[in-house]
């Protein structure tokens, strides 16, 4: 099929180059040409594994490629290939709200309908409040020459940053939002080999698949928040959240995904999806219906005020003229995405007090210095590490959960070491001469 996909940040640029794996002609648009422009050439903007090398893999013009795959930055052109239109635009929160912005959405349906002017299926991807579909679908259909033959699907993502790759091609379901047969059909027929290797199908109406993807994220939200809580009482009982989320992972009913106590969460999605999601549940008047999450969102933000403690009370209860090596600025692991990430959020805080914080992140470097550019920045952990009264451990990346206690030990002024994340093991650390502590641990 001949599919275009409207937006080619971490999701488009994605969904792109995994349709074109799948054997789709694919068209990927972007407003802005030096985007347009760097994936033309292979170049991904943004860490993601696996994702270049599969781009390149398909791209037009690229040696040894399928050329089943190439991008612009025209609407005009986009409207006579497609016959299939994906729109994986952002969906950020609301300046100064909690509600989601939904103006890059509407601007790219606005922008494209002009250029439909023949049956097609628009696929929104997009993360957006409940009841966006309804109302896109009459908008688009009110500005299209092709009328109510410009049909409208929802087909929510729910790709993990580091895992995006394995999270198109290997989905463990795919939902589609649909109102008539035909177009379930062409999603059927788009997606037919995911389908072949056993990928669960859900089709429901628009509402139904809106809500799924903003209920998931808030469900996680509130079990890594659930365990943080559980962290902090004990802290004060003296009790080991580890050994209680271990416990509690034997039971069916719970398991132990998502129940590592730690820094929480931070990214582009969980933060702002779960504020949305209660701003909306508001204006339908539900919202004591999800009155949770706002514990939920609050839990997560005492997580990062409780780690700057730690580390004020590991400095001799003062920042001033202290050295503090923060490791980690990514959100998370295998990625570069730096957007509300608490190891950042942290780091901020410590300088703002007085400290000299030093960051180093295996990839999300550049993104980090954009950021929080008066921040001090080191090529190595070693080097972030060098002269520190004391080591946080924020983000947690294979290369510092493996790292070596003796070699960091020469280099720190003290070895003192705060694991935001609940993944170094303190009998190891504790043995080099380190004084260890962790959120939910006991001293």
């Amino acid at each position: 099929m001949r599919i275009t996909v409207i937006g080619t940040g971490y999701l488009g640029a994605t969904h792109a180059a995994c349709m074109a794996e799948l054997g789709h002609e694919v068209l990927g648009l972007d407003i802005l040409p030096e985007k347009v422009a760097a994936l033309s050439a292979g170049n991904v903007p943004m860490y993601e594994p696996g994702l270049e090398e599969l781009l390149r893999g398909h791209l037009a013009g690229m040696e040894g490629s399928t050329g089943r795959l190439r991008f612009t930055t025209s609407w005009e052109e986009v409207g006579a290939f497609g016959e299939v239109h994906f729109v994986c635009t952002n969906t950020p929160q609301r300046r100064g709200e909690f509600a989601c912005d939904m103006s890059y959405v509407e601007s790219a349906f606005d922008l494209l309908a002009p250029h439909l002017d023949r049956p097609v299926l628009v696929v929104g991807k997009s993360t957006v409040p409940v009841g966006s579909a309804d109302r896109l679908a009459l908008r688009l259909a009110e500005r299209a020459p092709a009328g109510e033959a410009a049909e409208v699907a929802w087909n929510p993502e729910f790709l993990r940053e580091g895992y995006a790759v394995e999270d198109t091609l290997h989905p463990d379901r795919l939902v589609i939002g649909v109102r008539s047969d035909h177009a379930e059909e062409v999603l059927r027929e788009l997606y037919a080999p995911l389908l072949e290797q056993g990928t669960p199908l859900v089709v429901t109406d628009f509402p139904t698949a809106e809500l799924v993807k903003t209920a998931a994220n808030s469900f996680l939200a509130t079990k890594i928040s659930f365990i943080n809580a559980m962290a902090e009482v004990c802290e004060a009982s003296g009790a080991d959240v580890v050994q209680l989320s271990g416990a509690l992972a034997y039971d069916a009913r719970i398991g132990g995904r998502y129940l590592n106590a730690g820094l929480g969460f931070g990214g582009g999605c969980l933060p702002k999806d779960i504020r949305a999601f209660m701003a909306r549940a508001g204006e339908l008047g539900a919202d004591q219906a999800l009155t949770f999450l706002r514990e939920v969102d609050s839990i997560n933000m005492r997580r990062r005020s409780r780690m700057v403690e730690l580390a004020r009370e590991q400095c001799g209860g003062g920042f001033l003229g202290r050295r503090v090596a923060v490791l980690g600025a990514a959100f998370k692991p295998d990625s570069d995405d730096v957007r509300d990430s608490p190891a950042l959020n942290v780091a901020g805080q410590i300088q703002l007090q007085g400290a000299q914080v030093t960051v180093y992140d295996p990839k999300a470097m550049d993104n980090a210095r954009k950021l929080f550019p008066s921040l001090s920045y080191a090529d190595s952990a070693l080097e972030a590490a060098e002269g520190a009264h004391v080591v946080l451990h924020l983000t947690e990346w294979q290369e510092f959960r493996t790292m070596d206690p003796e070699a960091l030990g020469r280099v720190v002024g003290e070895r003192r070491i705060l694991d935001g994340r609940n993944v170094l093991d303190p009998v190891v650390w504790r043995g080099a001469g380190w004084t260890y502590r962790a959120l939910g641990r006991p001293s």
